[in-house]
């Protein structure tokens, strides 16, 4: 696992305060937990710090956590610099999670990366105008909509050179986007000649019927068997 170091000194923010919305957020998160467990409430409260934050936690953030739920500093730290979801230095408005595991690659991941490289450039760097920064992450579990990245929040899949160069387009001249299988797909059922539970007797009964008319029989089995026994 890498070492994950907090953003340099000099691009760090000199104070941190939480919003009165995500003050009363993190208070609901408090209240969830028994008199003395509040430290179970560090991760929503990282998690709300880094969106105030613009999509990272600064070194004031986590120590406006830390005292928020009367933990120390490097309790919250171990949390923040331990889970990858937890971004250490800033990001670019869209920031880019690029799945690079096997099943991504076997489909094509490779040429997304170089989409990448060439129009953002290097991991963790963020284009002049702000708006991208990417990282290379592990498997993203949508693996039968290979390949695909996540874009903040949400999944776009299906990927090719073609599409996704186009989705970086609309996303930078701020022009919707649609979510998901970015080729036509709906979810991740079969792409072409859907042939999946077209069987009629899947839908009007007579198969559940069949097999509740076998457990019975073998459910009385028995009965006969012990009956024939004793005649």
């Amino acid at each position: 696992m890498a070492v994950r170091k907090l953003a340099p000194e000099e691009i760090q923010p000199k104070s941190f305060k939480f919003s009165p919305e995500n003050e009363a957020f993190a208070d609901q998160q408090i209240a969830k937990y028994p008199p003395g467990r509040q430290a179970s409430a560090v991760i929503p409260l990282l998690w709300r710090a880094q969106e105030q934050a613009g999509g990272w936690l600064p070194q004031k953030a986590i120590e406006a956590v830390a005292a928020k739920l009367d933990m120390p500093d490097i309790r919250v730290m171990e949390v923040a610099t331990f889970y990858t979801m937890f971004n250490l230095e800033p990001v670019g408005k869209y920031f880019i999670q690029f799945c690079g595991t096997t099943p991504c690659q076997l489909r094509g991941a490779g040429d997304i990366k170089k989409v990448l490289e060439r129009r953002v450039g290097e991991q963790n760097h963020v284009t002049a105008d702000g708006n991208f920064s990417w990282l290379e992450v592990e498997c993203l579990g949508a693996c039968c909509n290979a390949p695909m990245v996540q874009i903040n929040d949400d999944y776009y899949e299906d990927l090719t050179v073609e599409n996704f160069e186009k989705l970086l387009d609309d996303l930078a001249a701020g022009r919707p986007v649609k979510k998901g299988p970015q080729n036509g797909r709906r979810a991740s059922e079969p792409q072409d000649a859907i042939k999946t539970l077209t069987d009629p007797s899947l839908y009007d009964g007579s198969r559940i019927g069949a097999w509740r008319k076998r457990f019975e029989e073998e459910a009385v089995k028995p009965a006969d068997t012990a009956t024939e026994k004793k005649s």
